[in-house]
């Protein structure tokens, strides 16, 4: 009998680094800095403690390396097994997905999770060209971009919707200001300015309809989480936060080939939605969810994201995001600390990063006090990586 994840891990410790252009650290420095705070905030002894750990990352042609080497080296972790994960965009999500399982298991009792990225140091632009794998190698698509990808989404969806091309506009540039907003309240966060809805309606195209401020950033940060059984968890602390559910959705491709998807939605996020509520016993997402943090790796992204998670119904995000539901002083707040729009997306540490906010909601503790939302009950975090038509998602639900 399947009976899901719910209630059988806590977290009891976060940490995260301030994101940004980190010329001052490399990842090891990075990874130090979300441990530690990570550990003080469960108030364990790393060497005696900790029994396992998932150690997520994307680009080892930096210098962290291909294996999880690295990450026992700078934590310290002598003869621990480490394993190193990656999952696309969802890297982050995918380690403390295995520190989970592996605690939810009964194999270990404390685990930790610990994601990062050094994407400056690769020179990463934002619009490489896309190569995909066959079987006689690879075959690079120069004019085949993730910009481009999900700009084909947003004119799908302004179709379908009937959204003229001001309309759309409007709607997109509507949740980057919001997200900019809160992440200009935020420590930690890399882009630390508001942005008006005009300013960003106006700004230079790069795959049209996305201008420069419907696009996330590249920035270098770390996150980690240390997670225990619901038994063990008031142990260590009197707030702790339990796992409610946790699933994953791969596509198999079939959007690329199957006319029945037409272009305006994420399959997987929609899939494992479904399947995350049931295993949380939520009825009414709108109702029950308190927040969310999801990958805004463009505005298009997030505003179709709300659909698909049943927090707007289907073409009516226009009308959540014009009566501001979605605002840190609405019903609903997403990307309270300010998302991948004011963090950037070093690829092995958004999902935890996603997390943090999340954990340090729940508790009361966010680190401005306006951003602290009133009495949040559960949070939801979405990561996604890969393209509109072929992509993994990751979904999280924490709460008390």
């Amino acid at each position: 009998m399947v009976r899901g994840i719910r209630d059988k891990v806590a977290i009891i410790g976060m940490g995260c680094t301030t994101f940004g252009e980190r010329w001052d650290v490399g990842g090891n420095e990075l990874m130090v800095e979300a441990f530690c705070e990570a550990v003080e905030d469960a108030g364990i002894d790393p060497q005696k403690d900790i029994q396992a750990a998932w150690y997520g990352h994307c680009a080892p042609e930096v210098g962290l390396g291909g294996t999880a080497m690295p990450c026992a080296l700078a934590l310290r972790l002598p003869y621990l097994p480490v394993t190193r994960v990656e999952n696309a965009c969802a890297t982050g999500s995918e380690a403390l997905r295995g520190a989970c399982y592996a605690v939810a298991s009964g194999a270990y009792e404390i685990c930790l999770a610990i994601g990062v990225e050094k994407l400056k140091d690769t020179g990463f632009g934002g619009l490489p060209a896309v190569a995909m794998g066959g079987p006689r190698g690879q075959l690079v698509m120069p004019n085949d971009t993730a910009p481009g990808n999900f700009a084909v989404l947003a004119t799908k969806y302004f179709a379908k919707y009937g959204l003229s091309p001001e309309e759309g506009k409007t709607m997109l540039a509507k949740v980057s200001a919001k997200s900019h907003y809160n992440g200009a309240r935020n420590p930690r966060a890399h882009l630390r300015r508001e942005v008006t809805v005009e300013q960003i309606r106006n700004a230079p195209i790069i795959a049209w309809p996305l201008g420069l401020f419907d696009c996330c950033g590249v920035s270098d940060g770390s996150a980690a989480a240390i997670v225990t059984t619901a038994e063990m968890a008031k142990k260590f602390r009197q707030d702790p936060v339990f796992v409610k559910a946790l699933q994953i959705c791969v596509s198999s491709g079939e959007e690329l080939s199957y006319t029945q998807w037409d272009g305006t939605y994420f399959a997987t996020t929609t899939r494992a939605a479904i399947r995350a509520y049931e295993e949380a016993g939520i009825k009414n997402p709108r109702e029950e969810i308190s927040m969310a943090e999801v990958h805004d790796c463009f505005s298009i992204t997030e505003a179709i994201t709300m659909e698909d998670l049943q927090f707007s119904p289907r073409g009516k995000v226009i009308e959540d995001i014009d009566a501001g539901r979605f605002n840190l002083d609405g019903p609903q707040p997403i990307q309270p600390d300010g998302g991948l729009k004011s963090f950037g997306h070093p690829i092995g540490a958004s999902g935890l990063r996603m997390m943090y906010e999340m954990y340090k909601q729940i508790q009361g503790k966010a680190q401005q006090p306006e951003r602290q939302l009133k009495n949040p009950k559960n949070g939801l975090t979405h990561n996604l990586g890969g393209t509109p038509m072929m992509n993994v998602n990751s979904l999280f639900i924490v709460g008390l």
